[in-house]
């Protein structure tokens, strides 16, 4: 019908998606004036349940009613499978959601790369934080050792976070030697040995009356050389003077010989500064290779670390002469020695360093061929002892019989 006289009354259905509300009626009525009542709303909207919350994730929603949506997202190292977004629609005489929930995965990794001469330890997965640490195969006693070049330990990590990647390419391990050096008119002061390998650090001085050129410590580098090169003892003239040492500072200019009345600046490296709190000064050659003023700088307790000493062990990388909060080292068991720890430690402070430092313990196989061997020796000895008593408690016995049978004869 397009006109309703007065008295006419139609009634409504709800639209899908749509539903009745108790208590209000779904029919009007033409009045004489007119107007249709009553006027007040008796469809609703339907309402979806709540779609749940996602393990290692987390759901986004406003509104249950027909025709909202609901997005979902993963807590870092997760990555989303399924839709993002899900929508509350009609189905069949109700609402629902037209898709099923989408579930977080932890983010893989592809295993580890394997290196040439070493070996990582094994995960039962490789997932988002997963951490793996490298070391080199041992090799037959005389032989030179392989030295870990590069961080030992790698981890999983997602730059997209959908992807997992490793942090790093895996160190590689290879024989480092470096030749011994020598400094003419001059001596090592630290690091004296017969051979030097990757890491291995040399401190130099020089004899009275010269000047060091160059850094006074190496370090035998990954290419067989020191860096930097090996320094040079230069002649000093008496009326000039040699470079000043400073204790955890840092001199510029920095030259081999500086002439009288020539000023260098000083300043201390990070965490330290001189007694009066200052962080650089001037000092000025006064001849004869001496400088005014001169001091060293003082260092704070959390930068004056030393390197542990592990027993059966050594550091094969991160090593410094002192170190700061938050260095890192990592550490390795000599042949036949297995670590009992964590192999990559940092420095707390005061000389401390978290986890812990790790102890080398002998190899469970070594314990064994000794154990083996003990037991050999001791059947051994328990053999010739078995023998040697009844040997000589046979010959006591024989020889009173013997002597009974040539006494009956005689």
């Amino acid at each position: 019908m397009k006109s309703f006289p007065a008295g006419t009354s139609v009634s409504y259905t709800c639209r899908p998606g749509y539903r009745r509300i108790l208590g209000k009626p779904s029919s009007r009525t033409c009045g004489e004036d007119m107007q249709w009542t009553p006027i007040e709303q008796f469809c609703t909207e339907r309402t979806c349940s709540h779609p749940g919350e996602l393990e290692n994730g987390f759901t986004h929603v406003t509104d249950l009613t027909f025709g909202s949506e609901a997005t979902f997202s993963c807590k870092e190292g997760f990555r989303l499978i399924g839709t993002a977004t899900i929508s509350c629609v009609i189905v069949a005489e109700g609402v629902d959601w037209n898709r099923d929930l989408p579930f977080c995965e932890r983010i893989p990794c592809e295993p580890p790369p394997k290196i040439e001469n070493g070996h990582h330890t094994e995960a039962p997965e490789y997932v988002y934080q997963t951490a793996v640490t490298y070391t080199c195969n041992d090799v037959p006693k005389g032989s030179e050792p392989f030295s870990l070049i590069g961080p030992a330990t790698i981890s999983c990590i997602s730059n997209d976070n959908l992807d997992g990647v490793w942090s790093g390419p895996p160190p590689v391990c290879k024989v480092v030697k470096c030749a011994n050096p020598r400094v003419e008119n001059g001596w090592k002061k630290t690091g004296l040995g017969p051979s030097y390998t990757y890491r291995d650090s040399v401190m130099f001085e020089c004899n009275p009356g010269y000047s060091l050129v160059g850094s006074n410590v190496i370090t035998c580098g990954e290419d067989n050389t020191w860096l930097p090169s090996v320094p040079t003892c230069e002649k000093m003239t008496e009326s000039g003077c040699g470079a000043p040492k400073i204790t955890h500072g840092v001199v510029t200019p920095e030259k081999p010989v500086y002439a009288v009345g020539e000023s260098v600046q000083i300043r201390c490296t990070a965490h330290c500064a001189f007694p009066d709190g200052a962080e650089e000064m001037t000092a000025t050659c006064q001849g004869q290779s001496t400088w005014n003023p001169l001091q060293d700088c003082a260092c704070e307790s959390e930068g004056s670390g030393s390197t542990p000493h592990i027993h059966y062990g050594r550091v094969v990388d991160g090593q410094k002469p002192s170190y700061l909060v938050g260095d890192f080292i990592t550490i390795e068991c000599y042949a036949g020695y297995t670590l009992h720890g964590a192999a990559r430690i940092q420095y707390a402070g005061e000389n401390q360093w978290t986890p812990g430092v790790p102890t080398c313990h002998l190899s469970g196989y070594i314990i064994a061929i000794i154990c083996v061997i003990v037991a050999v020796v001791v059947i051994l000895a328990a053999f010739w002892s078995y023998k040697k008593f009844f040997s000589q408690n046979g010959n006591r016995d024989s020889t009173p019989c013997t002597a009974e049978y040539k006494s009956c004869k005689a």
